[in-house]
Formats: structure tokens, C-alpha cells, sequence
């Protein structure tokens, strides 16, 4: 019989970081308040534990990957939930309107509303070699 792997505590602290914040990762595109929740308890506990482990003479390469994947969450989390608030009448107009759409060609009707309405939103036109997604 073996004995289980001993492992300090500001390691499995500098793992429980990692695994925060590669959540907040994918939160962020998907859930951005959830994201940002995430990167920034990923960010207390791997600061913490980075300074633990450094004072102990330990290995930090876990706990500096949890600070700069909660870092990138920041900003990625950031930007999404800023924007989901800048288009929020157009995203929901848009779901009310595909809630409605019954035909396909409907549906693309309400996308080609929401793409009009993001272009007059932020003066631009949309470039024609990239496909709106919808």
C-alpha cells in the first residue's frame, strides 16, 4: 500500500488558483460577471499563495500561471461585460425577436436587424469579408 502524495498547502492553494482562474477563463466569454467573480478570488488566492510558497523556498510556477490567467480574464471579462452592456437594447431586441422568428428566413431577418442596429450603434459599417455572427 502507498501512501498518498504529501503536498503543502500553499501548493494545493497554487492549484486552486489555477483551476479559478482557467474557469474564469471560459466564463468570461460566456458569463462575464461570473468571469470577473472568478479572475478575482483566482487572483486573491494565487497572490496569496505566491508569496507563501516564495517565502518557503517552494516552486511557483502554478501560482504565477493563476495570476497571469486571472489577469487575461480580467481584461477579456472586462471588455465582454462592457460591451454586452454598451449593445444590451440590441441583444435584446434581438432575442425577442428570434424568440418570434419561426423560418429560417425570419431569423436571418433578425439578424440582419441586429447587424443594422450594432452599425448604426457604433458608426461603422460591418466589413463584408467577415460573416456577422448570429
Amino acid at each position: 500500500m502507498t501512501t498518498p502524495i504529501q503536498m503543502s498547502m500553499p501548493e494545493m492553494g497554487g492549484r486552486r488558483a489555477l483551476g479559478l482562474s482557467l474557469m474564469a477563463l471560459v466564463f468570461s466569454m460566456y458569463l462575464p460577471a461570473g468571469g470577473l467573480a472568478l479572475a478575482v478570488f483566482g487572483l486573491i488566492i494565487a497572490i496569496r499563495d505566491l508569496r507563501a510558497l516564495h517565502q518557503k523556498k517552494q516552486r511557483t510556477g502554478m501560482a504565477t500561471s493563476a495570476v497571469v490567467i486571472s489577469c487575461i480574464s480580467l481584461v477579456l471579462g472586462t471588455f465582454a461585460l462592457a460591451g454586452q452592456l454598451y449593445f444590451s437594447a440590441e441583444i435584446s431586441a434581438y432575442g425577442e425577436c428570434s424568440k418570434g422568428a419561426g423560418t429560417v428566413e425570419a431569423r436571418q431577418d433578425c439578424s440582419e436587424q441586429f447587424k443594422r442596429a450594432i452599425e448604426q450603434k457604433t458608426g461603422f459599417p460591418w466589413p463584408s469579408d467577415i460573416p456577422f455572427p448570429a
